[in-house]
């Protein structure tokens, strides 16, 4: 593939207690870490959420209760997992509104605060959907020529996501305009929109301005709502939001 490397991708899988990023709990996490020398490994553990897995989950990743019960908390891996993290970009299939939000809140409440502004995120799947609308096991079959085997286990799912993620740069390197670095890619990704926070109340214009993107003020430039922005520091939004709401504000009284 043309696109170089210059620091390892991880690429992350979650299995869940459901589908709420801000509330529910990892089961079972994968990284798989890919170097710049092409050699990756992959670590996969159970976690206990410690609240109750809901039948429907079960049924969707096949873990149970019973088989986190004498598994380790979020909290005890989370400082080895930030340590596996570091210095690495971010990968995975719909990572960027799934996986990296929701492992970004399970940090928040083990009391460590994930900087994703200092990695870049590359979703698989946001690739898979620009250039071939299917799933997982639809993106192995195309891309691989074959079917996906133990779907729903993360470490099946991670390294299927790393094949298919190198199969998709092959495959598509040639075409005018597809991303030729790192960044490029990040940001194709992600449908060519830089990241602000991860739950998504701000986005960045044409000219890397900060937006509201909610709320009556949405598609507005939040520097001119600030009685807005204090409004947001006193209620319930996550870590990153209120880091982007706290330098707006700063930057705001600075000026004036």
């Amino acid at each position: 593939m043309k696109i170089q490397l210059t620091r390892p991708i991880a690429f992350i899988d979650l299995e869940t207690t459901g589908v709420d990023r801000e509330n529910d709990r990892i089961v079972e996490i994968a990284v798989c870490k890919y170097m710049p020398s092409g050699q990756y490994k992959t670590l996969c553990r159970k976690v206990n959420p410690t609240i109750p897995i809901p039948e429907g989950a079960t049924a969707v990743h096949g873990i149970s209760d019973a088989d986190v019960a004498n598994e380790p908390t979020f909290k005890k891996i989370a400082k080895g997992l930030l340590e596996l993290l570091e210095g690495c970009d971010i990968a995975g299939f719909n990572s960027n509104s799934f996986d990296v939000p929701l492992l970004f809140n399970e940090f928040n409440r083990a009391g460590h605060f994930w900087d994703h502004s200092k990695f870049l995120m590359i979703d698989a799947g946001n690739l898979f959907k620009i250039q071939e609308p299917r799933t997982l096991s639809a993106a192995v079959k195309f891309y691989l020529g074959k079917d996906l085997e133990d779907a729903h286990s993360a470490q099946a799912d991670i390294e299927a996501t790393l094949d298919v993620l190198l199969a998709q740069l092959a495959r598509y390197e040639n075409l005018e305009g597809f991303p030729q670095t790192v960044e490029e890619l990040a940001l194709y990704t992600n449908y060519g929109n830089k990241v602000a926070d991860l739950s998504g109340k701000f986005v960045y214009d044409d000219k890397g301005e900060l937006i509201l993107n909610f709320g009556k003020h949405r598609g507005n430039p939040a520097k001119n709502h600030i009685d807005f922005l204090e409004w947001m520091l006193r209620a319930n939004f996550s870590a990153d939001t209120y880091a982007l709401v706290t330098q707006i504000i700063d930057e705001h009284y600075h000026r004036n």
